[in-house]
């Protein structure tokens, strides 16, 4: 398990009280710190103050009352592009499922969740946030046309401005640009990734890409660097 402090600490968002009050003890357990909020309202409030600062992951549902889960999502990465959101719904819809990841969830679970699950998916997503291991002399800084990779410095610029990139991003796009050119399949890179080896959902790998494209190419339309390869995955350009 990743520690940062004394132990990781997690922002649980859930308006159920029976619900939110099983998952903090079962955290707690697992020895991670616990901060709960009941509505997102509270939950931005807190990410504003002093504990919101060792906040390190959020587990968010989208049912909430007033403010719902998406719009939260949206705010939190506005405001911490770098923490990790892991996102409960209790429906499954493949239509929330995919509007959670396009305001920039990294990983989502379907209530009811069962403790392991719930664990190992934010133990996952904490190891994202760790620093990406070096690639070898002399391969630490690469520039691709205008969009240079800075894997000691985990820093991704395009002609000169730098691009804040959240960590599941900024991992998808290390490990496309290691081999240019290389072809990765999406269940290459859930497992990569993601860590998901076993039940892996392509759409956390394509709803990623999106994000990325949004903030590293010029059209994200028509895509200069991360491009995709049709019934297989992606590879990185430039072209």
């Amino acid at each position: 398990m990743r520690i940062i402090g004394p132990m990781p600490h997690v922002l649980l968002i859930e308006d159920d009280a029976s619900v939110r009050d099983g998952m903090e003890l079962v955290l707690r357990r697992h020895g991670y710190g616990v901060e709960t909020a009941a509505t997102g309202e509270q939950a931005l409030a807190l990410l504003a103050g002093e504990r919101g600062a060792r906040v390190e992951l959020a587990v968010l549902d989208l049912m909430l009352p007033g403010m719902d889960g998406f719009e939260v999502c949206r705010r939190i990465r506005a405001r911490a592009p770098k923490l990790p959101v892991i996102m409960l719904t209790a429906r499954g819809d493949d239509r929330d499922i995919v509007t959670g990841l396009e305001a920039g969830a990294d990983d989502y679970v379907v209530k009811p969740v069962t403790a392991p699950v719930l664990e190992a998916r934010i133990r996952a997503a904490l190891r994202r946030a760790e620093p990406y291991p070096r690639q070898g002399p002399g391969a630490d800084r690469t520039d691709h046309a205008g969009l240079v990779i800075d894997r000691a410095g985990l820093t991704v610029t395009k002609h000169g401005v730098a691009l804040a990139l959240p960590p599941t991003e900024l991992r998808v796009l290390l490990e496309l640009s290691a081999s240019p050119g290389r072809v990765l399949t999406r269940d290459q890179l859930l497992a990569s990734v993601w860590d998901h080896t076993f039940l892996g959902d392509s759409r956390l790998v394509d709803a990623a890409v999106g994000r990325l494209r949004a903030k590293i190419e010029d059209v994200p339309a028509r895509p200069r660097y991360v491009q995709t390869v049709r019934g297989f995955g992606y590879r990185f350009g430039p072209l």
